[in-house]
């Protein structure tokens, strides 16, 4: 049922490699957090924040000086979800939805309209990836997980190759050709490589670091953004913008409103003022090391109940006559 079972490899030798012992019947609930790497200690992790976002800024001058036709959108902004990776939304096995054509155009539309100055913010201690995500409803955390998924896909082979060397069986591993590894600058198109991986029936199997996952929100989310948005204008330095974000507030505010109609308000204050999430952003960049602490504690409580629960549930009904 978990990758310590198939690939015959102790839980505890995944644990301290750094792993998630992830489920081969069907994806867990947890998620890749681009913030976790921006925020890490790690250089390793903040090297992949960086590519992440030189790859975003690709994009964003490419949305403003290249027509996009639907065979770039294609080429550069939509991708396959890592299924092999077994994180996500399924019921059953690991095959999800990827990003498609909705994704793609609600990127590339931030990118070229909305957030100019993606990239070359003066708020933000970085670009976030997250950020073009906030505006935008059904654009959520597995959007932001898959992308980031395959913007770092090269390190989680790499990183689950040098495992599959050390620990785990040849005759469970295959030399295996990987599209989309790679972005080459100078020609403008993915490249793929060659990795030695655990193989289970007919496909490779990757490792993801805990500390890089998550299970609810990624910390930089839109729920977030407009629960605290009534926060967000007092760390505005410009007395003048931040009368003007209160009045328009106030204006488009019904007199008896609702919590919907408040938080409609909101998001429409935000959109017609986007400064406003870069310096949510801030606040959040400021408070980050609160990240790293929930998402541990979020992944160890979702070890203890998909794993540790689950097989002591498999012991139990092997031992009954429901097996």
């Amino acid at each position: 049922m978990y990758f310590s079972d198939y690939f015959k490899v102790r839980p505890q030798v995944i644990e301290k490699y750094g792993a998630f012992n992830i489920s081969l019947v069907a994806d867990l609930p947890l998620f890749i957090d681009p913030f976790l790497l921006f925020n890490s200690n790690k250089k390793k992790y903040k090297k992949l924040h960086d590519n992440i976002i030189r790859y975003l800024r690709f994009l964003k001058d490419k949305s403003i000086t290249q027509q996009m036709t639907p065979g770039l959108i294609n080429a550069w902004y939509r991708f396959p979800e890592v299924k092999q990776i077994w994180f996500g939304f399924t019921l059953t096995g690991n095959n999800g939805s990827g990003l498609g054509r909705k994704f793609a155009i609600a990127l590339h539309e931030n990118l070229s309209r909305i957030f100019g100055n993606f990239g070359a913010e003066e708020i933000t201690k970085s670009s976030h990836l997250e950020k073009l995500c906030l505006i935008r409803d059904g654009v959520g955390r597995d959007n932001i997980s898959d992308f980031t998924t395959n913007l770092i896909r090269e390190f989680l082979l790499a990183y689950t190759q040098t495992f599959a060397r050390k620990h785990v069986t040849p005759s469970l591993c295959k030399n295996v050709t990987v599209n989309k590894v790679r972005f080459n600058y100078t020609t403008e198109t993915w490249e793929r490589g060659q990795y030695y991986l655990p193989w289970r029936e007919k496909d490779y199997v990757l490792l993801t670091p805990r500390d890089t996952l998550t299970k609810e929100n990624t910390w930089i989310n839109r729920t977030d953004l407009i629960d605290d948005f009534h926060y967000i204008p007092d760390a505005i330095p410009n007395d003048q913008l931040r009368t003007q974000i209160n009045n328009y507030f106030v204006k488009i505010l019904p007199r008896k409103s609702s919590r919907k109609e408040e938080r409609d308000a909101a998001m429409r204050t935000i959109m017609n003022f986007p400064q406003l999430i870069d310096y949510y952003i801030l606040r959040k960049e400021q408070n980050g090391d609160k990240a790293f602490d929930l998402s541990t504690a979020l992944v160890s409580r979702s070890k203890r109940l998909y794993v540790d629960q689950f097989k002591e549930l498999i012991r139990l009904l092997k031992r009954s006559k429901f097996l």
